[in-house]
């Protein structure tokens, strides 16, 4: 007899649910949502809209996305960084493409500064999915920081070929600015994945 996997041994499906329920219609308390940033937190209010592509280019409807990024002035929300991080900035977002029509994650952020480690701005980027043992990490990098993408230890370690499965595409749209970030599990488009 040969044993199946439990769902104790997958991300998915299940973990949407449990950990986005505000999202999914159910009336439980979650700790972080798609909303980084208030209206009274200082920086560029930006958009970061995207899909989970599977390795047949369809998207799936039941991958949640986190991240976690700087302020505006490159300080996490986070006790380890004692530069006085931005009091309305939470820094860490959680979205599920379920939800959209389209499957799509967008998170309501602002757009981070360079955290003087010698990295361009960036948000790092977790996603769990349906089938998957372990999460997989990758960053976002913004397009029109060409300059300091350029000088990034990080960005600089993959292959130049693959630079770009890692850069937002800025959008200036009449809601303000989106970035477009669309994360491909395989394929000839796989995003680059780092091991953390």
């Amino acid at each position: 007899m040969a044993l199946k996997q439990t769902p104790s041994q997958t991300v998915g499906p299940y973990f949407a649910y449990g950990l986005t329920p505000t999202q999914y219609g159910y009336d439980l308390p979650s700790i972080a949502g798609p909303e980084l940033a208030t209206e009274e937190t200082d920086g560029q209010p930006i958009r970061i809209v995207g899909q989970v592509f599977d390795g047949q280019g369809q998207p799936i409807g039941d991958a949640m996305i986190e991240i976690w990024q700087a302020d505006a002035q490159g300080r996490y929300a986070h006790p380890a960084d004692s530069r006085n991080p931005n009091a309305t900035f939470r820094g860490f977002g959680r979205c599920g493409t379920g939800t959209d029509p389209r499957n799509r994650f967008v998170f309501e952020t602002v757009k981070p500064g360079p955290t003087g480690d010698g990295s361009a701005p960036h948000t790092t980027v977790i996603v769990f999915m349906r089938g998957m043992l372990t999460h997989a990490y990758t960053r976002l990098y913004f397009s029109d920081e060409a300059e300091a993408n350029a000088a990034d230890p990080v960005l600089a370690s993959v292959p130049e070929d693959r630079r770009d499965t890692l850069i937002a595409k800025r959008e200036d749209t009449a809601a303000g600015v989106v970035y477009r970030f669309d994360i491909h599990m395989q394929g000839d488009r796989e995003t680059v994945f780092f091991e953390v």
